[in-house]
């Protein structure tokens, strides 16, 4: 498995241009801000695919399992599916408030076993101060892609087993 966690705007240019590129998740989410979708049709690194946090990344919230609970493994892979995602592609996700939002995405593909996802270093304000191009609008719909989905690829702890390790020094 890749530990490389980070693309820069110009390596994914480079990566655009090249004859295998990367899908690109434009993952636009922040707390209290419901026009994520407005936000990316405004402006969005070309070919990127819009990625809605609350539905494709979550669980209907509940008392129970908290705001964002994990999605479902067959709708996350649906989710993954629709959005254009190969099997063996690189993918590179970001959002536009320092891939805070874009690293649920990069956890979530990764646990499901996908080896090369990066976040784009800086996020979506890394790629304007290069000054490389936006596309506007929502275009149409990528081809479905074949992505097989295989969750337990990273390892996971509760918060028991977070103190035990804290206990332990680690």
């Amino acid at each position: 498995m890749s530990r490389r966690v980070l693309t820069t705007a110009a390596e994914l240019r480079d990566l655009l241009g090249s004859d295998r590129p990367p899908a690109v998740l434009d993952v636009r989410w922040a707390l209290g801000d419901p026009h994520g979708r407005d936000h990316y049709a405004d402006g969005h690194i070309p070919g990127a695919v819009y990625v809605d946090l609350d539905t494709e990344l979550a669980a209907p919230p509940s008392p129970r399992d908290g705001r964002h609970p994990l999605p479902d493994p067959d709708t996350f892979r649906s989710a993954v599916r629709r959005w254009g995602v190969r099997e063996g592609q690189a993918v590179v996700v970001h959002d536009d408030l320092g891939n805070t939002a874009a690293a649920r995405a990069w956890w979530l593909l990764r646990y499901a076993g996908l080896t090369d996802v990066t976040l784009l270093d800086g996020a979506l304000g890394a790629w304007r101060a290069a000054g490389l191009p936006l596309e506007t609008g929502i275009p149409a719909a990528p081809a479905p892609g074949d992505v097989v989905l295989r969750a337990g690829a990273l390892p996971v702890t509760d918060a028991d087993g977070a103190a035990e390790l804290a206990a332990d020094g680690l």
